[in-house]
């Protein structure tokens, strides 16, 4: 089965919303698709990949986004568990999930305790292949305006993972080496 991601979105966002969402996730996706493709995935898991990727910021839609036009009622950081719950209301729970993991190189229970997150105090980080590659590309990525389709270099990727931690350094250096090769 194959998901209309560009109808689902339709739902969701318009106008400027609309195009950043859908350029934003077709390039987290085109990148993704370079990794799977290097890791030899199947048709059925590229085609996951692609799916999710384009879907993985809906949650966007209810949110602060100032800079895109979203005025929603909830701060930013709950994008990826407010897209879970659309995804799942949209019948999509693997996709879902991705929604939820994406968040940097994900959030443990301990970040959102620490940080004071307005989270559940929960595992939000990825746990399949899938949703590390798309966690992976995202952070390559901005939603900004006039920077959508310029790929971050890896230093800056690094800095911004930094201030939360070297534990998260740790994390996308060790994705670096096994999806960095699509980065080429």
């Amino acid at each position: 089965m194959s998901v209309n991601t560009h109808e689902i979105l339709s739902r969701y966002f318009a106008g400027e919303a609309l195009e950043v969402i859908l350029t934003h996730g077709r390039m987290v996706a085109e990148l993704s698709l370079a990794v799977g493709r290097q890791l030899a995935l199947s048709n059925a898991e590229l085609r996951f990949i692609e799916e999710a990727a384009m879907l993985h910021d809906i949650g966007i839609c209810r949110v602060e986004a100032e800079a895109i036009g979203m005025h929603g009622e909830h701060p930013y950081i709950m994008h990826g568990i407010l897209g879970r719950e659309i995804l799942e209301g949209e019948g999509l729970p693997l996709h879902a999930l991705v929604c939820e993991r994406h968040i940097g190189v994900g959030l443990t229970e301990a970040d959102i305790i620490n940080q004071r997150l307005p989270l559940p105090v929960r595992d939000m980080s990825p746990t399949t292949l899938a949703e590390e590659i798309i966690c992976f590309a995202d952070l390559f990525y901005s939603k900004k305006p006039g920077k959508l389709e310029r790929r971050k270099p890896v230093d800056k990727v690094r800095a911004k993972l930094a201030g939360f931690g070297g534990d998260k350094i740790q994390i996308f250096d060790s994705w670096l080496k096994r999806f960095g090769e699509a980065l080429r």
